[in-house]
């Protein structure tokens, strides 16, 4: 049979995914389509085999790709949102993008509800001016005792805890930042009475043996912040000492630079010590949602797809083993820009950093984000993280990398051949070269590849694609509500500055620094959101869409799907011996694709607030 491409004719809308056609011989030919049908015109589409655009030898076939990308390049253009920052889809709203890359009827039906209806899901309806500070930490307590994960109520009973704190560095939602510490910053004046009052140990000896960690907030020094409430709000720029001791990590002096402001160590007053692990907590909640869960999982993921969706056809193998990790993507972030950081925004209008300082704050993180700060065996390296006990993030996700890694070697492997191959498929390098561009805005000191000239390069830069979008996104993501639906540990934002002189502190000056009423319950009821798994959730690594045909890719996907699930058992034999269970990496909650929302309640009720006070 003449493979030519299927040409057919439609009267409705609708949306096909495949046709198969048998020929006299009773051979099947599958004609992936996936694509949504809204004209009278002739649509063509290809066979299933994946062709790449030097091998593409079928004069119609070749017209069909010329005009697929030609049209593609008109429904994905480039955008700049805000300068200094990776370029987006351009767009006027969610219902301005192509249907491919919308929701589905399930899931626009079923996110407008929720997001209609969150507050009340929460049981936190009421009045939504209520800008009063708490008045005792039992009134926290009543109001977010309704909505709770096993790992919240454990947050909430431990969150003061040193060991907790530490832990959080590794297996909370941000473990991106902790580094071992080889040579203290010069801001960070501690010496070795400071920390270890009994004398057995110096912090020189410490750090030769690898057991000193540091995290630091750099970035987010002299941020100009917001104003809530007719209030100024204050977020700092914390340095954070941890010293590993047996299994566990356990932090040993912070300083908040600042005018006169003082290093606070644990053998502080309760509060004095309390009130400086807050500052800690805040500056982490904002770098967190802007540096580790938008920037390096939603805006990438964007410029991924972006870049995919204009410059590879459907019948290229790249596109077959991308488009999966790209679901929702661009529809997620379209909503994020206008509920999340616009001037209307839940970040812009109750987090500290929101509006001006946000912007800024972002042009600063994009110089953080490498290439090897993006493949997780890397970025555990330059960290020096391999020893750390407990470091489930770690131990999850280099796993997770290996199972992927293999899995796109083996299928683009069985179409690239040689490194020759790689180097003279322009689609191929016009893809990645795009990334560059409007990702990494052409800094060559990311380490971003501008082109490929191996297949291994393309296998490691393909993995982190998948990885990024799928696992490292859970990572960051899946937990915000187990770690924030207890606000004292993650506080958005803070209304006092850091106390200047030590023994000043209390339970009552705690409170009066913790955010506002309103300020909380908007945040709370946006990090349970973020945290909700949707009813047409897609684990890693299932393919609900038939794009590969061929035997070997096929059979690739099948193996690929049992050694998640392999890991998968590994991970919950693991879990059954912890205190804290570490899920977010787990394959079957791991979504192929970043596809939660970040987003802000658009509903004008507040919660049952005054009936606690």
């Amino acid at each position: 049979m003449d493979k030519k491409p299927l040409q057919i004719y439609f009267e409705d809308s609708w949306f096909p995914a495949k046709v198969e056609v048998k020929s006299p011989e009773g051979d099947t030919y599958n004609f992936p389509i996936y694509h949504w049908i809204t004209d009278n015109e002739v649509h063509r589409f290809r066979e299933a085999i994946a062709l790449r655009v030097f091998e593409d030898d079928h004069r119609l076939g070749k017209d069909i790709r010329v005009q697929e990308l030609k049209q593609r390049k008109k429904n994905y253009c480039w955008d700049v949102y805000v300068e200094g920052i990776p370029h987006c889809i351009k767009s006027e709203g969610p219902r301005d993008l192509p249907f491919e890359v919308r929701f589905s009827f399930t899931k626009e039906i079923e996110f407008n509800f929720t997001v209609d209806n969150s507050l009340e899901m929460l049981e936190l309806k009421g009045p939504s001016d209520c800008t009063e500070n708490w008045p005792n930490m039992d009134a926290i307590h009543r109001v977010f005792c309704r909505k709770r994960t096993k790992i919240s109520e454990y947050v909430q009973k431990h969150w003061k805890e040193d060991a907790f704190f530490g832990y959080q560095f590794l297996n909370g939602v941000n473990p991106m930042l902790i580094q071992q510490c080889s040579v203290l910053p010069k801001n960070f004046p501690v010496s070795d009475d400071m920390v270890f009052l009994s004398g057995q140990c110096s912090l020189a000896d410490e750090m030769e043996k690898g057991n000193i960690f540091l995290v630091d907030y750099k970035r987010l020094d002299g941020l100009k912040t917001s104003t809530i409430n007719g209030m100024k709000q204050y977020l700092m720029a914390p340095l954070v000492l941890l010293h590993k001791t047996l299994d566990q990590l356990m932090p040993i002096a912070i300083q908040i630079p600042a005018d006169d402001n003082p290093i606070f160590f644990p053998t502080d007053s309760e509060y004095d010590w309390l009130t400086a692990k807050i500052f800690v907590r805040s500056a982490d909640f904002n770098e967190h949602q802007l540096n580790a869960h938008l920037l390096r999982t939603h805006l990438l993921a964007e410029v991924f797809a972006v870049s995919l969706l204009r410059n590879v056809p459907m019948v290229h193998p790249l596109y077959k083993i991308l488009v999966p990790h790209t679901r929702y993507t661009l529809q997620i972030n379209n909503l994020a820009r206008g509920l999340l950081i616009s001037e209307t925004g839940i970040f812009t209008q109750f987090a500290a950093c929101g509006g001006e300082g946000m912007k800024t704050l972002m042009k600063r993180l994009l110089s953080s984000v490498t290439y090897r700060s993006l493949c997780i065996p890397d970025d555990i390296v330059e960290r020096g993280l391999e020893d750390v006990p407990n470091f489930y993030y770690r131990d999850d996700g280099l796993k997770l990398w290996d199972v992927i890694h293999r899995f796109v070697q083996g299928v683009l492997s069985f179409y690239y051949k040689d490194d020759t191959e790689v180097q003279k498929d322009s689609e191929l390098q016009k893809w990645i070269s795009d990334i560059f561009e409007h990702g990494f805005l052409s800094q060559a000191d990311t380490g971003i590849p501008e082109s490929f000239t191996t297949v291994a390069e393309l296998v490691k830069f393909v993995t982190m694609v998948i990885f990024t979008c799928s696992g490292q996104h859970s990572a960051v993501n899946a937990g915000q509500f187990d770690d924030g639906g207890w606000m004292p540990n993650t506080p958005l934002t803070l209304q006092r500055p850091p106390p200047t002189t030590k023994g000043t502190t209390s339970e009552a000056t705690m409170l009066q620094t913790l955010p506002a009423v309103n300020a909380t319950v908007r945040i709370a009821s946006t990090v349970w959101l973020l945290s909700r798994q949707s009813t047409d959730f897609v684990p890693l690594g299932q393919y609900p869409e038939e794009h590969f045909s061929e035997k070997i890719p096929c059979k690739l996907i099948q193996d690929f799907q049992g050694e998640l699930q392999v890991l998968s058992a590994i991970i919950n034999a693991r879990n059954k011996s912890l205190e804290v269970p570490y899920t977010y990496l787990d394959p079957m909650v791991v979504e192929n694709s970043v596809g939660i929302l970040i987003l802000g309640v658009t509903s004008t009720d507040v919660g049952l607030i005054q009936h606690y006070m």
